[in-house]
């Protein structure tokens, strides 16, 4: 069956060089063995996520020479679909409300000396995870205002070890645990980075997953919410980062590089192309 990556941004800014090398390596990575290219908007964050923003990544990636299926799968329209999946998940008894602030987590880790930092920051330290169903129900009732998070432990015990592939690396053993209880839901939005991302892949039939490598540790928690779902395991490839002269990479804060300052200065798409190279080990100058 022929391979299907994704480019999935999200709009919450104008798309930078870093951006233009994971979109062309994800068609490139579908061109090469005769696979299917699709884009998704990964538009969850309605408090950051524009309209123009969302028009400009059209054009930029036209502007390039993409191209990929239609319709384009934008999340915001899709919240039935997680919010179906995190009522399978309660119901197998695997997600708990949490009533905590960030400073509330915050306060606990330093009380605690500190503690290691996951795909979401601070390792939450389990505060509301054996409040009492009665508690619960009582805060929710009240219109307490909380969060969805999954109970890593039970849900470890649930799946057993894991694994999934990278091309890169190989066969990886997934450790969701060092990450905690992470969050599947939040008061404002009715689905996480994780939740939506794992789901959205299965979804779309997604084979091959390429993304940077600062995603890597991330597709553990991944691998558990297919497992805990009964989700298709795709393949995925974890690409290096485009670091700047000032060594570090690129964000959308760097605004004299996004795609749309580079294509009214006058660049054109090969230009953008060998400015990536530019950035990237010899070895991967085929990525494009």
């Amino acid at each position: 069956m022929p391979a299907v990556t994704r480019f999935a941004p999200s709009p919450t800014g104008y798309l930078h060089l870093g951006h233009a090398y994971s979109a062309l390596f994800a068609q490139s990575a579908a061109t090469k063995i005769g696979g299917r290219f699709i884009l998704r908007i990964e538009d969850i964050d309605r408090g950051r996520c524009r309209p123009e923003f969302e028009d400009a990544i059209y054009d930029d990636l036209a502007w390039l020479g993409l191209q990929w299926e239609s319709p384009v799968r934008r999340q915001s329209e899709h919240f039935a679909d997680y919010t179906d999946a995190l009522q399978r998940l309660a119901g197998d008894g695997l997600t708990y409300p949490c009533f905590c602030t960030r400073k509330d987590i915050e306060a606990e880790i330093d009380a605690a000396g500190g503690a290691p930092h996951g795909p979401d920051g601070l390792v939450y330290p389990g505060t509301c995870r054996h409040l009492s169903t009665g508690e619960q129900a009582a805060r929710i009732a009240a219109g307490e205002a909380h969060a969805l998070r999954l109970d890593m432990e039970t849900a470890l015990q649930r799946t057993g070890p894991l694994t999934w592939l990278d091309r890169v690396r190989g066969e990886v053993r997934a450790a969701p645990e060092r990450f905690g209880d992470v969050v599947l839901a939040r008061k404002d939005t009715p689905t996480s980075y994780h939740l939506s991302v794992t789901l959205d892949d299965h979804i779309q039939g997604v084979t091959l997953v390429t993304r940077g490598t600062d995603l890597f540790e991330a597709t553990d928690v991944h691998r558990l919410l297919q497992a805990l779902l009964g989700l298709e395991v795709p393949t995925y490839h974890h690409h290096p980062l485009l670091i700047g002269a000032d060594g570090k990479r690129f964000a959308k804060r760097d605004k004299s590089l996004t795609l749309a300052a580079l294509r009214s200065g006058g660049a054109t798409p090969n230009q953008v192309r060998e400015m990536i190279r530019q950035h990237l080990p010899e070895d991967h100058h085929g990525d494009i």
